[in-house]
């Protein structure tokens, strides 16, 4: 049991694992949600789109949480100016943002003598990293979350099956739309330093997606998702630790592995049933 124990020995660890756990949290609820409502490129371009925030905040030495929130609103502002003024389908304005986002953030980065190293913990994050303030604000947005998402579960329950319907209940669709982009925002703002703008992404989706492969209530799928993720920041954290890999990525890697077995199980499954209705 060596180990198992020997990692959490380390007061670093435990910091990291924690503020992990609490990121799978609040990225769990966000991501059942934006699975449901199809939103994952949203998603993923707004992970992107903190980027230049950030950069621009490193290099100004002022606090990178601010400089994310700053960021996250210029993409979301951006796209709605692209899907409305130029009357293209979201989806280009997103794609447009995302690629420009992205290359702005490096571009910025590699002013800085410290290039490397900078860009590598803003895309990739670092576990081991975090501070007890950081393990506190992620604490603090992960309860936001948890309420915003319950307080609002009716809305966003009604737009993630008919916008049409959403607005004959005077629910207010788009506010509800973005309600939900916010708290994607808020997700990623708060859980860069954990796991980076680019494996945030597989913390948003993978766990959720996961538990979708044989969740159908929405609490049901939220709560499995949480231990899906929970189990891949255990089991990630444990093999970097012994394995020497980087811990982020390897807990994004174990987030999709789960995916693909549960996948093939449930795939298994059913053919051995339908094989024994045949035959019976």
């Amino acid at each position: 049991m060596d180990w198992l124990v020997e990692p959490l020995g380390y007061g670093f660890m435990r910091t990291g694992v924690l503020a992990a756990l609490l990121t799978v949290v609040m990225t769990s609820v966000v991501g059942t949600w934006v699975v449901l409502r199809g939103m994952s490129f949203m998603g993923d371009a707004l992970a992107h789109g903190v980027l230049p925030g950030i950069a621009v905040a490193h290099l100004a030495a002022f606090d990178l949480t601010i400089g994310a929130a700053l960021g996250a609103g210029v993409m979301v502002a951006g796209v709605n100016v692209v899907h409305r003024r130029a009357r293209l389908a979201e989806d280009v304005g997103i794609a447009l943002l995302f690629v420009g986002m992205l290359a702005l953030g490096v571009a910025i980065v590699s002013t800085s003598s410290s290039f490397a190293g900078a860009l590598t913990s803003f895309l990739f994050g670092d576990p081991l990293g975090v501070t007890r303030s950081d393990v506190v604000v992620t604490a603090v947005a992960m309860v936001v979350t948890v309420v915003v998402s319950t307080l609002l579960y009716r809305p966003f329950l009604v737009l993630t099956f008919s916008e049409v319907k959403a607005e004959a209940l005077g629910l207010r669709p788009k506010l509800t739309h973005a309600g939900l982009l916010a708290l994607v925002a808020l997700a990623i703002v708060t859980s860069f330093r954990t796991v980076g703008t680019l494996l945030v992404f597989a913390f948003i989706v993978a766990p959720p997606a996961t538990a979708a492969l044989f969740a159908r209530r929405v609490p049901v799928m939220t709560l499995a998702a949480i231990v899906f993720g929970a189990v891949g920041v255990l089991a990630g954290m444990l093999a970097s630790f012994h394995l020497g890999t980087a811990a982020a990525p390897t807990i994004a890697l174990v987030t999709v592995l789960e995916f693909f077995m549960v996948l093939t199980v449930r795939d298994t499954v059913t053919a051995l049933r339908r094989r024994g209705a045949a035959t019976s």
